[in-house]
C-alpha cells in the first residue's frame, strides 16, 4: 500500500499474499494468453488490464513475431488499455501479468500511473518488483502502485519451466 509520509512515497509490495477469486480469474485470463505466446513460440508471459471490472486491454509476449524488444506482455496490454481508455494514464487500472515485470516494463507501469500491479511468478534474475530489482518499490517516483507477487504462482512457473525444457 502507498503511503505519503511527507518525504515522498512508499510502497509496500506484497509477496505471496491471499488473493481474492476476482484476482485469481483475471490471472487465469492472463495465463490464456501466456499460453498463447508459448504457441507461437515467444516466453509464455501474459497480461490483462482490467478497470471497473472489465478487461480494458490484453498482451502476450510477441517481441520475436514483432522483431521489437518492447513488445513484452505488459507493455502491448498497456497499449491496448491506452487506446481503449484514450489516454496513456491508466489511473484507476489493475494490471496482471503471469511473470514479474522487468525494468523496461516497470518503468512502463509507473508513466502509466496503474493502480495496483499483480504478477505470479517470481523472476530472480531481472524482476523489479522485489526479485533481482525494486523499481517499483523506488521511493523516488511521483506515483506508487500497490503491488502484489504470488497469484496462480504455480500454474505461471510450471508454463515458464515446461517451456524453457522443450527448449533444451
Amino acid at each position: 500500500m502507498a503511503n505519503n509520509t511527507g518525504c515522498g512515497w512508499i510502497m509496500t509490495i506484497n509477496i505471496e499474499m491471499a488473493f481474492d477469486h476476482q484476482d485469481e480469474a483475471w490471472m487465469a485470463e492472463a495465463l490464456q494468453l501466456a499460453r498463447r505466446a508459448g504457441a507461437e513460440e515467444e516466453v509464455p508471459v501474459g497480461a490483462v488490464i482490467v478497470r471497473e471490472g472489465k478487461i480494458v486491454g490484453r498482451g502476450w509476449n510477441r517481441n520475436i513475431s514483432l522483431h521489437d524488444p518492447s513488445a513484452h506482455a505488459e507493455i502491448l496490454a498497456m497499449r491496448d488499455a491506452g487506446i481503449t481508455q484514450g489516454n496513456h494514464r491508466l489511473s484507476g487500472c489493475t494490471l496482471y501479468v503471469t511473470l514479474e515485470p522487468c525494468l523496461m516494463c516497470a518503468g512502463a507501469m509507473i508513466h502509466a500511473r496503474l493502480e495496483r500491479i499483480v504478477f505470479a511468478a517470481n523472476d530472480p534474475k531481472t524482476g523489479a518488483a522485489g526479485g533481482k530489482f525494486d523499481l517499483l518499490g523506488h521511493s523516488a517516483h511521483n506515483h506508487a502502485a500497490v503491488v502484489s507477487g504470488g497469484c496462480l504462482a504455480v500454474e505461471s512457473s510450471a508454463l515458464l519451466k515446461g517451456f524453457f525444457r522443450q527448449r533444451r
